[in-house]
């Protein structure tokens, strides 16, 4: 409407612009992808273990933080000497990725593709639109009511709570800027924080000194003393 009536005051067409002064409705913010648990983890490995091209797709996930879009690109090309190096499609930066022994394992345990290591039935390539279809089903059937995106969410948890950094996640993850990172390494410094503080919520834990109670002698010789 504003873009209306600006092009209608130019034009002639209205002699003001009644959206002026008009401030736009809050629009409540979407809760996002829904971030996979530990549990989530253990039921899908449980359900799908290694040797399923199943769980070659969440490890690709799991243990390389890429989106599903680079995800699927991934293949034996992009490694060199455990290292994988590849350019993220959403945002154009250049990762560089170590393969972990556990993601290592998977992988030479395969099945995987000849041009990308997660790979459907034919061991062909798949479209992002495609896996992350594939992959939910993969989810259902493990009990576990997720997507692909959430994988990388658990990724970024995992790592914060270890330390990394800001830079360190950046790194990783293909972000720029600082905000996202800062929004799981807060978490984490908050949770960390937290379990070390609880123990203040008992009395006497926070600097204060209890005063312990005086034995018989101390209290007879008091009564004495009076």
């Amino acid at each position: 409407m504003r873009g209306l009536f600006l092009w209608a005051l130019d034009a002639g067409h209205v002699k003001a612009d009644p959206t002026l002064g008009v401030k736009n409705p809050t629009v409540p913010r979407a809760p996002g992808f829904p971030v996979w648990t530990e549990d989530d983890v253990a039921r899908y490995e449980a359900h799908w273990p290694i040797g399923t091209k199943e769980r070659v797709w969440l490890d690709v996930l799991l243990y390389t933080g890429l989106r599903r879009g680079d995800a699927v690109q991934l293949g034996r090309q992009h490694v060199r000497d455990g290292v994988a190096t590849l350019r993220t499609e959403k945002t154009g930066i250049t990762v560089t990725i170590p393969i972990l022994p556990a993601l290592a394992a998977t992988l030479a345990a395969g099945p995987c593709g000849g041009l990308a290591f997660i790979c459907g039935v034919t061991g062909k390539p798949l479209m992002k639109e495609s896996f992350g279809n594939m992959f939910r089903d993969a989810c259902r059937a493990a009990g576990v009511s997720k997507s692909a995106h959430g994988v990388r969410k658990i990724g970024a948890t995992r790592a914060a709570e270890n330390g990394a950094t800001v830079a360190e996640l950046e790194a990783i993850f293909g972000w720029s800027g600082g905000g996202m990172a800062s929004l799981y390494t807060r978490a984490a410094d908050r949770a960390r924080l937290a379990k070390g503080a609880m123990s203040k919520l008992v009395k006497g834990t926070s600097g204060e000194r209890s005063i312990p109670a005086p034995n018989e002698k101390v209290r007879e010789r008091t009564r004495k003393d009076k």
